[in-house]
């Protein structure tokens, strides 16, 4: 009998992988001329017909794999390249953290940067972005590719020369952004992005499904109005729940009871809250909103007397970014800040009908596999799991569950004390500010020393360096929200971030002659040779200004050891590699006593509303084959359980009289969590995939107006196009003539008149007579007389003026009757739904009403812009 051989579906890429590892042999005898002269060759290739990215694929992954080993030292394991053919294949690459994903795109990057159609990498936040560019920079020097990088301080001029380089780092919402606003300019040289050709998402699950929830929107503002703000905001003190109002907290919304309805109006002297003639009932329900879902250091924070949101998955503050419909204004108001003033909506798009629009789309994380569904039923992604180098031998502890939540805390306490007794890194992660902050003073007052990582300014600015170095004996961190930080937690402490910090203390302290004094940082020297390396360093590059940004620049300047040239840089470069080379073999030592009491421990303090957060947390330890540990610190109290049937278990809990400082394990207990989890995750699925079924409504239409805009704005002559609006205004007019009675006939005959500019005294009961394509062809001739005369007229008074006012009416009632049709479809999608009590289906009648309203719009486009441009009316100062 044949033995069972279980198949592995990745074992396709083994022969692929053979391929480009036999390349590499022949790489390595290259130097770096003929290595970069590999980029040309490989274009020049795609060039010839009949060939294509697939057939190059193999020399191509070769050469940055080559180019990587230069640059970095780092050997790309065979899963990594798995994962990069992954990528480049369009699909989800699911790589545990730690397994080098940042490393991973370079490749599929390199291949697609090839077709010069450019090549955009997808990151959740600035600083990775930056990070992720720098990185890939060094390598990319190799192989002569450009790299760009978008974040939100890149300026307006220099983003179309970031956008035309072969790779282009970019966040998310700068590129959503961005494609709105080139779809705002008036001008074809304002546009700064190319079509987009193929996308690298990391973190693809924080971005296509977490930030998926919120369209993208830019607005302008409208007239300011405190006082309903205000007003509502002292309403919603005085109502009382359950009284006035229920709370449902599994969809967030706020019901008016029949007392509450009355006691409003009431006080606003008002006989219905509800008629359409007032707008209260928006108001006071989302200060009801403000008051009961929305709380400081958990969902926002007040920073400069403003309010700055919190991103619930990452535990970062979203700067720029408001709530829309109101809600921003209320918690305005509930804080007693200067309200602002409500914004217009000008553009919007959904992340998911905006990544639609590549031809080409990967991502990769750490957790999809959840998700998976979602992913393949929007964006038509597979998600295909890449199994790790080492074998992960992680111990998942079972989860304990506490009565209350005080003796939960006083658990994980308990817990981090026994951890720091022994010297095991211990990792804590907390779903918002407040419990970070009330863990914090607890581990203050138990006399162990931590490292804080949350959305507050003075901890979000050391993110980077505190999860460095949360893999040190002794490393007590607490964090809000793991997802996308980023940097790798390596037991015994990163010495490359070592390096660069100490080089960057040394120099802040030493030329700032305001901080003439060892740094506070102890652990940064630790050995004579160190010390007396670190002095070494030469600072006469530093005569002119020094700030912390300065040096950081330098030091990866010095730290990218291709094309050095001056005596300086090569001088400063030897010193970080012999400093860096101390820290390799200090950190190597402190690993295995780290790797001796069992790793890097995670603890989580509340389950998230979705496994994927609580699996990312969990990723943290056990990276790259080290051990490590995790354990949840669970309560009755907690969301999750409060809100979906924790009262069974406490029932149960009650019933077995245990007591409050004993947890409880139970199959049952992970069995209900699992199960609230899925609910939820199910709840918020149906919210995306709503909110992507509405959009894919105005997602047509926006396409259309968008596509009119191109053309008009890549056009040099478009009097044709307008000729075109005004027949199409008249064919419009003579078939409603032609379906009404004569008395009618009369009035649409002088509106065509009145549209298009002709003697309105004209003897209509000729044209009656006529035969309807007569009238039509005779309506064509005086729209052309009528145009040309006005073309005449203006071209008098200063030449090319016509062609310039042309593009001018175009595109501004464009904007401008598209921005309305924008108001008008968020009042429908408000509405829509109490359609379903009339036996109808909302989604049905949405797109019905919704093609109306667009027909309606392009009627109103063409007509206005005939009857501007007809009877334009300018003087001239000379």
């Amino acid at each position: 009998m044949l033995p069972f051989i279980k198949y592995n579906p990745l074992n396709k890429y083994n022969k692929i992988i053979n391929a480009i590892n036999s390349q590499c042999e022949i790489l390595e005898k290259y130097d770096n001329i003929q290595l970069k002269k590999q980029t040309r060759k490989l274009k020049n290739y795609l060039n010839t017909p009949n060939i294509n990215l697939d057939n190059i694929l193999p020399e191509a992954f070769a050469t940055a794999k080559e180019a990587i080993k230069r640059a970095t030292g780092i050997v790309l394991f065979d899963v990594q390249i798995i994962g990069a053919i992954i990528l480049n294949s369009g699909y989800i690459a699911e790589m545990k953290t730690g397994e080098g994903k940042t490393i991973v795109a370079i490749l599929p990057a390199y291949l697609n940067a090839l077709e010069n159609k450019g090549v955009h990498i997808l990151t959740v936040n600035s600083y990775l972005a930056k990070r992720d560019a720098e990185f890939a920079q060094n390598i990319f020097t190799y192989l002569d590719i450009n790299v760009g990088l978008v974040i939100e301080e890149t300026n307006y001029i220099n983003r179309k020369v970031q956008y035309n380089y072969d790779i282009t780092y970019i966040t998310n919402s700068e590129l959503g952004f961005d494609y709105l606003r080139d779809n705002m300019a008036i001008d074809i040289n304002k546009v700064v992005q190319r079509d987009f050709n193929y996308a690298i998402i990391d973190e693809v699950d924080s971005i296509l499904i977490d930030e998926a929830r919120t369209p993208l929107i830019i607005s302008g503002m409208t007239e300011k109005n405190y006082t309903k703000y205000e007003q509502a905001k002292n309403i919603s003190d005085i109502l009382k729940c359950p009284i006035h109002y229920e709370i449902d907290e599994k969809t967030k919304n706020i019901i008016l009871t029949e007392n509450g309805i009355i006691e409003c109006e009431k006080i606003l002297n008002i006989k219905n809250l509800y008629s359409i003639n007032n707008e209260w009932i928006k108001y006071i329900i989302n200060s009801l909103k403000a008051k009961e879902f929305f709380l400081q250091n958990r969902e926002y924070i007040i920073k400069n007397s403003e309010i700055i949101i919190v991103d619930e998955f990452t535990g970062r503050i979203m700067e720029g970014r408001r709530w829309s419909d109101g809600l921003h204004q209320a918690i305005e108001a509930k804080e007693n800040l200067t309200i602002q003033p409500e914004n217009k909506t000008l553009a919007s798009i959904t992340y998911q009908n905006l990544f639609l629009l590549y031809q080409k789309l990967s991502g990769m994380t750490g957790t999809a596999k959840t998700e998976e569904t979602e992913f393949n039923k929007i964006y038509q992604l597979s998600v295909i799991e890449i199994p790790t180098n080492k074998k992960c031998i992680r111990k998942d502890l079972p989860d304990l569950v506490y009565k209350s939540e005080y003796y939960k805390w006083q658990a994980i306490a308990n817990e981090c004390f026994d951890m720091y007794q022994i010297g095991k890194p211990t990792l804590i992660g907390t779903t918002n500010i407040d419990k970070s902050e009330l863990l914090a003073k607890i581990l203050e007052s138990l006399k162990i020393p931590y490292n804080l990582l949350n959305a507050k300014q003075e901890n979000a600015t050391r993110e980077a360096e505190i999860i460095a170095q949360a893999g040190q004996r002794y490393a007590v961190t607490i964090s809000t929200n793991m997802a996308g930080r980023g940097t790798d937690i390596i037991l015994g402490g990163n010495p490359i971030f070592m390096t660069k910090m100490l080089i960057t203390n040394y120099l802040m302290n030493t030329l700032n002659k305001n901080q003439m004094r060892k740094h506070k940082n102890k652990e940064l020297y630790q050995s004579d040779n160190i010390n007396y390396l670190i002095q070494q360093i030469d600072k006469s590059f530093f005569q002119q200004s020094i700030n912390k940004q300065n040096i950081q620049n330098y030091i990866e300047k010095i730290n990218n050891k291709y094309n050095l040239l001056n005596p300086i840089d090569k001088k400063n470069h030897k010193i970080y590699t012999e400093i860096l080379s101390e820290y390799t073999h200090i950190c190597h030592q402190e690993k295995q006593k780290v790797i001796k009491l069992g790793g890097l421990h995670v603890i989580g303090t509340e389950r998230h509303e979705s496994r994927r957060i609580d699996n990312q947390l969990k990723g943290r330890s056990g990276r790259q084959g080290d051990p490590g540990t995790s354990r949840f610190f669970l309560s009755l109290e907690d969301n999750l359980f409060r809100i979906f049937g924790g009262e069974k278990i406490q029932q149960l809990m009650n019933t077995l009289r245990i007591d409050n400082h004993i947890p409880i394990e139970s199959v049952i207990l992970t069995k209900s969590l699992n199960s609230a989890q899925k609910k939820v995750e199910g709840y918020f699925y149906d919210i995306r995939k709503q909110l992507f079924e509405y959009d894919e409504v105005i997602n047509n239409q926006r396409q259309a107006i968008y596509n009119e805009r191109k053309k008009i704005l890549r056009s040099r002559f478009i009097k044709d196009c307008i000729i075109e609006y005004g027949e199409n205004s008249i064919d419009e007019m003579l078939y409603l003539y032609k379906k009404n009675t004569t008395n009618k006939k009369n009035n649409i005959l002088k509106q065509i008149f009145k549209l298009i500019n002709i003697n309105t005294q004209l003897d209509t009961q000729n044209l009656k007579n006529m035969d309807i394509n007569e009238i039509k062809y005779f309506l064509y001739e005086q729209l052309r007389i009528s145009y040309d005369l006005r073309e005449n007229y203006l071209e008098q008074l200063r030449p090319g003026l016509m062609r310039k006012l042309e593009k001018y009416y175009l595109l501004q009632q464009i904007d401008q009757t598209w921005q309305e049709h924008l108001e008008k479809m968020s009042l429908l999608k408000e509405y829509i739904g109490w359609r379903s009590y009339g036996q109808q289906d909302p989604l049905i009648e949405y797109k019905n009403e919704a093609f109306s309203l667009f027909i309606n719009m392009v009627t109103s486009i063409r007509q206005n812009v005939i009857y501007l441009i007809l009877r334009s009316r300018l003087i001239i100062n000379i």
